[in-house]
């Protein structure tokens, strides 16, 4: 099968529809199937890298890394992408490439499927600061983009009731994002554990928390620093390690200063991928308190990394987290500390937890994910051929003898 996949953002941009495609794109190859990604280009420039072809982009100031295609019609890569003829157009976000996969799928006659990676409701802030479009004007786009496309794959439940209430009709069908286990699987050395942490100026003795992933605000990464003092009272030498780049570590990191817990909170800075697991090996609990996630990959990255989770709760999680087992989840804030001290205070709970978390994590391989979308891929294809065929029965009826 000739699969195109498109998105707004690629690498070398790092985030979790990025890490989704780049999983998906490799899964599919293994299985024999051509695969091309269209996206735009975050310089700017056109090029074609292999099986990415970058389209000339400029830079909106919308939200960070947002660019909008300069040309759509004319432009020569697509061209080159109708002329390869794919069989399906999977597009993963919903502006400029959103629209030439819609182009694509007509002038071809194909479907087009689409994931639903963001819930735009908690990015509205980034948007003229949530004055122009609120909440139900983003439903009402929403709403119009989806039922315009053939189907359309969630998350996690959450994401899909979230487009019920939208108003989507068109099929929705629930496919949990994979991840590359073995990448986090990996073992880290003691030598180079204790060269990293030598590096962030840890001790041996210092229990450590971690936040691992996008600097947002919509990450909510702000609660936890809040909650920083509640944690050191119960455990008095616990330090919070904050992994990532994004444009609001400035703002973390003044808020640290005024909390006068800079001894207490680490900023590593952006991260290469390839590097990412040893920080999840480095940590003895991995926190957060966003509420901005469609499935929260970083969740099943440490899991499977045997890292448990404290998180804030969100029907996100449901299946995922399970509460006692692999980690817990706080609704009122006076739990965070309660949990994180019941975890680093019980060697045998948490090395349970562990065992737990890296069991919970294989069924997030992304093997399995890649053949869940193939399914959906053969059947919107299958639908979209009977359904040419019918029209052209229609148009062009046997003569009657």
């Amino acid at each position: 099968m000739k699969i195109l996949i498109t998105t707004d953002t690629y690498s070398p941009i790092i985030n979790g529809v990025v890490t989704s495609i780049n999983n998906l794109y490799r899964e599919l190859k293994c299985k024999g199937h051509e695969v091309k990604i269209l996206t735009l280009s975050n310089t700017g420039d056109e090029k074609i890298d292999g099986d990415v072809y970058y389209l000339k982009s400029i830079k909106v100031g919308i939200y960070p890394d947002t660019r909008i295609i300069n040309i759509i019609l004319q432009n020569g890569l697509i061209k080159k992408i109708i002329k390869w003829k794919p069989d399906v157009v999977h597009s993963q976000t919903e502006f400029s490439m959103m629209l030439v996969s819609k182009y694509i799928s007509r002038k071809l006659n194909i479907p087009h499927i689409h994931t639903y990676h963001t819930m735009y409701e908690n990015y509205l802030n980034y948007l003229f600061k949530g004055k122009i479009i609120n909440r139900n004007a983003c439903a009402k786009i929403i709403k119009v983009l989806l039922n315009s496309l053939d189907s359309i794959i969630a998350p996690t439940e959450k994401t899909r009731d979230t487009l019920v209430s939208y108003g989507v009709k068109k099929p929705i069908y629930v496919v949990p994002t994979g991840i590359d286990l073995s990448r986090f699987k990996q073992e880290l050395s003691l030598e180079e554990k204790q060269k990293i942490m030598s590096e962030l100026n840890i001790n041996r003795q210092d229990r450590i928390i971690a936040y691992i992933g996008r600097i947002g605000e919509e990450k909510n990464i702000s609660e936890l620093i809040r909650l920083m003092p509640d944690v050191i009272k119960e455990i008095h030498n616990v330090k919070l390690l904050i992994v990532g780049g994004g444009p609001y570590l400035n703002d973390l990191k003044s808020l640290v200063k005024k909390d006068k817990i800079e001894e207490r909170v680490i900023f590593t800075g952006m991260i290469n991928p390839e590097e990412i697991y040893k920080y999840y090996k480095i940590a003895e609990v991995f926190v957060t308190a966003s509420f901005s996630e469609t499935q929260g990959l970083t969740y099943v990255e440490a899991l499977s990394s045997g890292c448990p989770v404290v998180c804030k709760y969100d029907p996100c999680i449901n299946g995922v987290i399970e509460q006692g087992k692999n980690g817990f989840s706080y609704k009122e804030k006076d739990e965070f500390a309660h949990y994180i001290k019941r975890i680093l205070s019980d060697i045998k709970l948490r090395d349970r937890m562990s065992k737990e978390a890296v069991i919970n994590a294989n069924k997030y391989s992304s093997d399995s994910f890649a053949r869940s979308i193939l399914d959906k891929y053969f059947y919107v294809v299958d639908t979209n051929r009977e359904s040419s065929i019918s029209v052209a029965k229609l148009v062009n009826p046997k003569p009657q003898k």
